[in-house]
């Protein structure tokens, strides 16, 4: 199974990895990427006790959130009891390269920190071994990319990541995260920069207070932290890639997430159910909120116009009536970023059902759809994308999630709208890749580590077309 790495503009390099083994696997799971790790075992059941961790290692733990990126890049594999294909761990894994086995149930409790573990995600299926077993990587070397008629797009998770993933033969990025620059470049909440000077009578401890402090010296406008951290994020994904598209999706943390940033438990709600709770395009009009999404509507503005990156386009997620993306489309134009102006589109995600069946009501409002297949899924079977029990009954592949899709691109073609799909299922199956191409998609974006082998499963099937 390919894996992508590049040396310059001109050399595209597939790798292929492969483990020979007659051992039988000590633990089984659904695996991330396609490639091979080795290291000790280090198990750490809470994130406090992060800093045992030592780069290199093989981290096992119950689960992840944002707060464990900086020991997700450091480690040589991922394994997690919890979570399915698209799942935080398995997210961050595709964005680092990092071979990762989730949904194990029981790593935490059948594994030991010290031993030595090989990872091997190279079969589609994740296999946990013990011991450090020699792995073969077949390389090759593609020096002429063929030219499609479909467009192939990156997804791009953290700013440091971009300046390397921009010498693929992208034709752009079909999705910019900004949760990575929220997590880890700002750290704090946005209400709790927007109301510093009155944090004490939040109720705000003397720890998160200093904390706030230390990390905006000198800024006397705290707002003015979160609007130059987060435009300075955005203009080094979109200046990576310039002067291709970079399609930078608004701000979509969870009330869990948001509440895990310094000053957050201030202004979170506990919700049962986050991932279809206060998320997405509710939160921006949201009368509490809505100074922060001001904030960020400031720092796109600065990206866009004051670092001249127009080739930022925008995109909103979970919007879940045609009302709210009447609503966001006005909120933005009155902070400086209208739609159709120096070129801005602003598209949407067809990533609930509403979505789809109300399509045509979107595109008067959206210059396009993209299509987010990981919450589609979900919400079309009903399915906890974080479970790991759930995961068999179905994936993007299901009849009903394609039927649904189908339906998104069929609308965009007629009205001429702009259609992708940003989810992770073209970069785990290729045969959901040819459905997508059969039906007559824009364009696919993909996790860096298989851009190279979709554009040769891409130009393979549009060679049999």
């Amino acid at each position: 199974r390919p894996e992508t790495v590049h040396g310059s503009r001109t050399k595209n390099i597939l790798k292929e990895y492969e483990l020979k083994t007659e051992q039988k696997p000590i633990l089984v799971g659904i695996a991330v990427g396609n490639k091979i790790g080795t290291g000790k075992a280090r198990i750490i059941k809470d994130i406090s006790r992060i800093n045992d961790f030592i780069p290199g290692e093989v981290l096992i733990t119950k689960m992840t959130d944002p707060d464990w990126v900086p020991i997700l890049r450091q480690a040589a594999a991922i394994i997690t009891d919890e979570g399915g294909r698209t799942s935080h761990a398995a997210i961050v894994a595709r964005e680092f390269g990092i071979p990762a086995i989730v949904g194990t149930r029981t790593a935490t409790s059948a594994l030991k920190t010290g031993q030595d573990l090989t990872v091997d995600c190279s079969s589609g299926q994740g296999l946990v071994f013990e011991g450090k077993i020699d792995f073969e990587i077949k390389t090759y070397d593609l020096e002429k990319i063929p030219e499609l008629k479909t467009k192939v797009m990156v997804n791009i998770g953290t700013p440091q990541s971009a300046f390397k993933n921009s010498f693929l033969p992208a034709s752009g990025v079909g999705l910019a995260r900004t949760e990575f620059i929220l997590a880890e470049k700002i750290k704090i909440h946005p209400l709790a920069l927007y109301h510093f000077n009155d944090l004490k009578n939040l109720k705000a401890s003397e720890e998160e207070i200093s904390k706030i402090q230390e990390l905006t010296i000198g800024y006397e406008n705290k707002k003015e932290y979160f609007i130059d951290e987060l435009a300075e994020g955005i203009a080094q994904i979109a200046s990576a890639f310039w002067p291709r598209p970079v399609i930078v999706r608004l701000s979509d943390l969870k009330t869990n997430e948001y509440k895990a940033l310094i000053g957050g438990r201030l202004f979170e709600p506990d919700e049962a159910n986050p991932m279809i709770g206060f998320r997405g395009a509710s939160r921006y009009y949201d009368e509490k909120f809505l100074p922060a999404f001001k904030m960020e509507c400031r720092a796109l503005k600065k990206a866009r116009e004051e670092f001249g990156l127009n080739n930022i386009w925008i995109m909103v997620p979970f919007c879940r009536t045609p009302d709210e993306g009447k609503k966001i489309i006005q909120l933005m134009e009155s902070n400086g970023l209208e739609k159709g102006k120096d070129g801005l589109k602003v598209i949407v995600m067809a990533e609930i059902p509403s979505n789809v069946i109300l399509a045509d009501q979107f595109l008067e409002i959206f210059d396009g759809f993209s299509i987010g297949s990981n919450d589609l899924t979900q919400l079309v079977l009903g399915i906890d994308r974080d479970s790991s029990f759930l995961a068999k009954i179905g994936d993007e592949r299901n009849q009903a999630v394609k039927e649904m899709i189908s339906m998104v691109i069929k609308k965009c073609q007629a009205k001429q709208k702009y259609v992708g799909i940003c989810g992770d299922a073209p970069s785990s199956f290729s045969e959901f890749t040819e459905f997508l191409i059969k039906e007559g998609i824009e364009s696919i974006s993909v996790s860096p580590d298989v851009l190279i082998k979709t554009i040769i499963d891409i130009a393979n099937i549009e060679k049999e077309r």
